[in-house]
């Protein structure tokens, strides 16, 4: 209980903290969403309600900054995140609802393959240091994992959409709008790219973790005593080495679950991807404070919750944490 109460306090004082960041950090910009409203409507918007909209976008600069943190937490704690300014008059959740499934969708699955397939190539490559597979895997593992993401988008988007033709260049789905069927291997088609490009990415990684910790717990003590006691190689490998190699991929995997809610921002750009990233880059651009201000919630509580649940989660995999 001490342990679950202590990660409980720390989770609430975390979420506070972040979400104090949250408010200041975009009044620290010059200008603000307002006035950018007001510019991009090129006279449409007269002057005299830039302060209606000050209010709207909760940046009043005539009211008391104490009482603009107060209602912020208020409306922040109760989901009303306000207007956005860079699809205005759309509501911030609204812009949320509609670009979150496509990360999901993309992000999320990609992450769980790529932390699944790691995992298992990293335990096999571990396993059998000496095999041929081993030996390639080690050195293509290393330069996908030192490959930057974009720049990997940025070489399959020229090479196999560009150059090849073979898969679409951007966009979620056609643009002469299919139906049923049609639309989902639509949607399939276009995600290959983007997909692939973070999936390749992670995969290093993940086999890398997983090949350094199993090689370090197959040189401890309890799993030479089980080759002693004459245990299958099976049993050995997964259920004593495999099963104390991946705890501390827990960790790593609820990390990367939680950034799911952020996107992977710069293969969402070059695929000009409708997901969360993507809308990410959109507020930052046009100073829309109300929807930054909500992504960077989402983002913090989906990691936050992401770790919570992963520590909560050594409590049952990890005796040693119960001590």
């Amino acid at each position: 209980m001490k342990y679950i109460l202590r990660k409980v306090l720390i989770f609430i004082v975390t979420l506070w903290v972040a979400m104090t960041i949250n408010f200041i950090l975009p009044r620290m910009m010059p200008g603000n969403p307002a006035e950018a409203l007001i510019a991009r409507s090129k006279g449409r918007i007269s002057a005299q309600a830039l302060q209606s909209l000050e209010i709207a976008f909760g940046v009043n600069v005539h009211q008391n900054i104490f009482v603009q943190y107060f209602e912020y937490l208020g409306r922040t704690l109760t989901g009303n995140f306000g207007i956005s300014i860079t699809y205005y008059p759309s509501t911030v959740m609204y812009e949320i609802e509609i670009h979150m499934p496509w990360t999901l969708a993309l992000i999320g699955i990609t992450t769980v393959l790529a932390f699944a397939f790691g995992t298992i190539l990293g335990i096999s490559t571990a396993w059998k240091r000496e095999s041929l597979a081993s030996t390639i895997s080690l050195p293509v593992s290393i330069f996908f994992n030192s490959v930057p993401y974009f720049w990997l988008a940025l070489l399959f988007q020229y090479l196999l959409a560009f150059i090849l033709g073979w898969f679409p260049i951007s966009g979620a789905f056609s643009a002469t709008g299919p139906q049923g069927i049609a639309l989902i291997g639509s949607i399939l088609y276009h995600a290959i790219l983007p997909a692939s490009t973070i999936f390749v990415t992670a995969l290093g990684g993940w086999v890398l973790t997983m090949r350094n910790n199993m090689i370090s717990v197959l040189s401890e003590d309890f799993v030479t005593f089980a080759y002693a006691g004459g245990l299958p190689d099976s049993v050995i490998e997964y259920n004593y080495a495999a099963r104390n190699a991946i705890l501390p991929n827990f960790t790593g995997f609820a990390m990367a679950i939680g950034f799911v809610v952020s996107g992977a921002l710069l293969v969402e750009m070059v695929f000009s991807y409708p997901g969360i990233g993507y809308l990410l880059y959109q507020s930052v651009v046009n100073l829309d404070y109300p929807l930054m201000q909500a992504l960077f919630f989402f983002i913090t509580v989906t990691v936050l919750v992401a770790n919570f649940i992963a520590d909560m989660t050594y409590v049952f995999v990890d005796p040693r944490v119960r001590v």
